[in-house]
């Protein structure tokens, strides 16, 4: 017999379970939302594999590094003054050399011949002006014996009129004849004075008469110095003592005037050219420090010259070498260099990193106790070749990675293992 249920309690029973059932719901939904923002574990990464750094405090030494060589402070560039054809190449790169040492020789035949009728036309112009000198020297004989002459007339014409003085005293001779003696005596002294007078006319134009013939001489010796000097240059010599670094011709190559035949340097003053990022040139400045890695030893100097323009992204620097070059060092040597740009006080630092440029902002991983690292933003401010300052986002003696996790840049957090 079925027994009637009553109507309340199935009224209940059916509230309790709605209830349930909203309840069950509103848990599932609370879970699939709880989960949902549940970050996802912190991958692992092997600390040993990894660069790490911990920030100080204290002074800084900014700093920037480049690649060079080693080139010589003295170079110079041989040439000739003639035109020629390189007969025979008497010394090759990396001979010694010394002032007039022969590193080639030239031949130039048009040139010989040149010199032998320049010569020629010395001889021909001193010839002539001998001549000149001869034909002078005749003439002003002449005019000295005229004047000589004229001098004698002189004196008999004074001891004449002297003597016919004295008898015309004593009535021998008459006033006519007195008169007569000495008309001749002034005409005696006026020839001697133009006598005279013709001979000094004569020395004083000696000179401009040879004047043309003395041209024509230093004309044709200029010309056969000049042609003789070219023909000495045939001979391609050394001007200074050192080292010969180069010869440009080939033997049977034909050269003009002012080609550059070779290079001879001092390589015993050597000095460092170096190539600097031109984002790193701001701060640098002549006469900064700097010191030169050659491989055989780290050389003190100090910079010369800044090029006023970049070169595929490089700014060129000079840096003279204070301290003696270690044995071995040789021209064209490849160095390292790095100029001291300024020295920082009290300031926080840190090594570094691989990425990150001067004055921004990065992420770096920090080292928390628990052996975890958490991203966190720093901002840099000046930097250096080993170390860069730290603005903000870091403390003295925190420990960050410098190496480059951009593998972890969607995670703010790894755990080292």
């Amino acid at each position: 017999m079925d027994v009637q249920r009553d109507p309340a309690i199935l009224k209940k029973k059916k509230l309790r379970r709605a209830i349930l059932a909203a309840f069950g719901v509103v848990a599932i939904i609370a879970a699939s939302y709880y989960f949902s923002q549940l970050q996802p574990a912190a991958p692992t990464v092997a600390s040993n594999g990894l660069y790490f750094g911990v920030v100080k405090r204290g002074p800084m030494v900014r700093e920037v590094r480049g690649a060079g060589t080693l080139v010589p402070e003295d170079v110079r560039q041989i040439t000739t003054t003639s035109n020629g054809r390189v007969e025979k190449i008497v010394l090759r790169p990396g001979a010694v050399v010394k002032p007039g040492t022969v590193i080639l020789e030239l031949s130039n035949p048009d040139l010989k011949q040149q010199v032998g009728d320049a010569d020629l036309a010395v001889k021909a112009a001193v010839a002539q002006l001998e001549n000149a000198r001869s034909n002078l020297k005749t003439n002003r004989l002449s005019l000295e014996n005229g004047l000589a002459d004229a001098q004698g007339a002189l004196e008999l014409a004074q001891n004449d009129l002297d003597a016919n003085k004295k008898l015309n005293a004593q009535g021998i001779v008459s006033d006519l004849v007195i008169q007569t003696k000495d008309a001749a005596l002034s005409q005696a002294i006026r020839r001697r004075d133009l006598a005279k007078k013709q001979l000094d006319s004569a020395k004083e134009t000696e000179s401009s008469q040879l004047a043309p013939q003395e041209a024509s001489v230093s004309q044709a010796r200029a010309r056969f110095d000049q042609l003789s000097r070219q023909l000495d240059g045939l001979f391609v010599r050394s001007d200074m003592s050192g080292l010969l670094q180069a010869v440009s011709v080939e033997r049977g190559q034909q050269v003009g005037p002012g080609t550059n035949l070779a290079r001879v340097s001092d390589p015993g003053r050597l000095k460092a050219e170096i190539r600097i990022s031109e984002t790193q040139t701001r701060d640098l400045a002549i006469d900064q420090k700097a010191s030169i890695d050659t491989r055989n030893g780290v050389i003190k100097g100090h910079v010369t010259r800044i090029d006023p323009a970049s070169t595929g992204g490089t700014v060129g620097v000079d840096v003279s070498l204070d301290e003696p070059l270690p044995l071995g060092a040789r021209p064209d040597q490849s160095v390292d260099g790095v100029i001291e740009l300024q020295r920082l006080e009290n300031v926080l630092f840190v090594e570094s990193p691989t990425f990150g440029q001067e004055n921004g902002t990065i992420s770096l991983f920090k080292v928390l106790a628990n052996n975890d690292a958490v991203r966190t933003p720093v901002k840099l401010g000046r930097r250096s070749v080993r170390f860069v300052e730290v603005i903000e986002g870091l403390n003295e003696g925190d420990r960050v990675i410098l190496s480059d996790m951009s593998a972890y840049e969607d995670r703010d957090r790894v755990r080292l293992g």
